[in-house]
């Protein structure tokens, strides 16, 4: 999480993306993006020259003009004429920037195409296969694969398969520097969560809900975070019985399993 300078650097850089990618071209604007962030990832000299504190706004935004006009479009060398005026407190802090302004561009285009449900379900169900599938999800992260080869395997596996927006991020997550390709959407997804003013919430069931069964979820964790909540649902029959809802680093655990581990400690102790 970006602090201090780089999070007011972020917000003003974010309400810019905004403006441009709600005229459209959402999509292109985040490809764009994330092209630029693989450049300052590999180019450190340019990514400190882009950052240097002793350096004018226009100095860097000359830089960005004269590096990225006319390779990528307008209306991602504005972005980037905006990121770099801004002050940061680490380099690497506008590179992970300029990432999750990718992802927001997307998001939009998302927003603008079919709405954000569905792209939130498409990223938690294909993180869900691949966090059931250990070949997969190896194939997917091994480092020793040049990232283009591992890209294309999900870009095969979700292209006619999923929305554009889902596919887009799906790929890209492959590239992202998170600890796990599944940590990589469950980002993404709080991006389209964030835009919608709303938390997400897995929960952990040992059967599916009904429909009844989890409009009542959703209505009582919306009464209790004061706020609307997507739930996305885990079939997992080690919970035996009962629920397991977790909202960021809050758990909710009202399952059979736990209470059966904490009679086990108790006759222990």
């Amino acid at each position: 999480m970006l602090r201090g300078f780089s999070a007011e650097s972020l917000a003003r850089s974010q309400d810019r993306v905004s403006e441009l990618a709600a005229a459209g071209g959402g999509a292109g604007l985040g490809e764009d993006l994330f092209a630029v962030a693989d450049v300052l990832r590999s180019q450190g000299s340019l990514r400190r020259a882009l950052t240097d504190p002793s350096a004018s706004a226009d100095a860097k935004t000359s830089l960005v003009q004269a590096i990225f006009g006319g390779k990528i479009g307008d209306a991602a060398v504005d972005v980037l004429a905006t990121a770099a005026g801004a002050r940061w407190s680490a380099a690497s802090d506008m590179v992970d920037a300029v990432e999750q302004l990718g992802v927001l561009a997307v998001v939009i285009s998302a927003e603008q195409a079919t709405g954000l449900d569905n792209l939130e379900d498409e990223l938690f169900r294909f993180g869900r296969v691949v966090t059931g599938d250990p070949r997969l999800r190896d194939a997917i992260s091994n480092t020793q694969v040049p990232t283009p080869h591992r890209q294309a395997l999900v870009r095969s596996l979700l292209e006619a398969k999923a929305s554009p927006a889902a596919t887009q991020l799906a790929v890209r997550a492959v590239a992202s520097r998170e600890r796990s390709y599944e940590a990589a959407l469950d980002g993404y997804q709080k991006v389209a969560a964030d835009r919608q003013h709303r938390v997400v919430a897995v929960v952990r069931t040992a059967i599916e809900l009904t429909t009844a069964e989890h409009d009542q979820l959703v209505a009582a964790l919306r009464r209790m975070y004061d706020r609307d909540v997507h739930v996305n649902v885990v079939v997992d029959p080690a919970v035996l019985g009962g629920i397991r809802v977790q909202l960021g680093d809050e758990v909710i655990d009202g399952t059979l399993a736990s209470r059966l581990d904490e009679a086990r400690r108790r006759l222990t102790t």
